[in-house]
């Protein structure tokens, strides 16, 4: 389906190295996404170069940072990105797909299973309740891609890494004001902002990567509930 040498030049551009098992997992993926999304919504973009740029690219500038060893969690895995394509990228990857919709962890586990991907585990939960059980700072690096603004994000997000690890946001044109207005969250909750990486798809759009490490423990009182966080963020 997707152009498997046209997506390994691009790659190149960014000295990412893809072999050939990889690319024809990621085909597969591709094949695959299309097909489910006939009977369940996952993606708005099924054209192969538009899969290739805006979910493929995209997740393998995140899987390439330094920031994505260990063990990870993706928060609102949806169709699996950047997640399913960092463990593709990164198979000694001990990855966490969480994911509260019941049909999208289907579909999840129906792509690794398919794929061939081992050591994933699927957890059918809302991130600010799964930090309130057995996964609050169980991660060395979070995840999420197109979930919410940064300052909810960062609430989803920093009580489920343990200290010394990583939460790394994929956002695209406002991620400097995002940031701007995150801020005191971030250091409420335990990080500290470490840099923005900045990154254009081959159409044009903006990518930026914004690294926060994780630099003591997440008070109590946090996460709150869902209602709470997207009515009242941080500041």
């Amino acid at each position: 389906m997707i152009d498997k040498d046209r997506l390994a030049q691009k790659c190149s551009t960014w000295n990412i190295q893809l072999t050939g098992a990889q690319l024809d997992q990621l085909d597969r993926y591709a094949r695959l996404l299309v097909d489910y999304n006939q009977k369940v919504n996952l993606t708005a973009i099924t054209d192969p170069e538009g899969i290739e740029d805006k979910h493929f690219l995209d997740s393998l500038l995140f899987a390439s940072q330094p920031e994505v060893t260990g063990r990870m969690v993706d928060v609102g895995a949806g169709a699996g990105f950047p997640g399913i394509v960092a463990k593709i990228y990164r198979p000694d990857l001990a990855l966490t797909l969480m994911e509260p919709t019941g049909k999208r962890v289907d579909f999840l586990r129906f792509v690794c299973e398919t794929l061939g991907l081992e050591g994933v585990e699927f957890a059918k939960e809302r991130a600010e309740e799964a930090a309130r059980k057995v996964w609050r700072e169980q991660f060395d690096l979070a995840s999420a891609r197109a979930v919410a603004a940064l300052p909810v994000l960062a609430e989803y997000c920093l009580p489920l890494v343990k200290v010394g690890g990583c939460f790394v946001a994929m956002k695209g044109a406002s991620a400097a004001q995002e940031l701007a207005a995150a801020q005191g969250a971030i250091r409420k909750l335990g990080g500290e902002y470490r840099e923005t990486r900045d990154f254009h798809l081959p159409g044009g759009d903006a990518r930026s990567l914004v690294v926060v490490r994780k630099i003591s423990r997440t008070p109590t009182a946090y996460p709150r509930n869902g209602g709470k966080i997207a009515k009242a963020p941080l500041k």
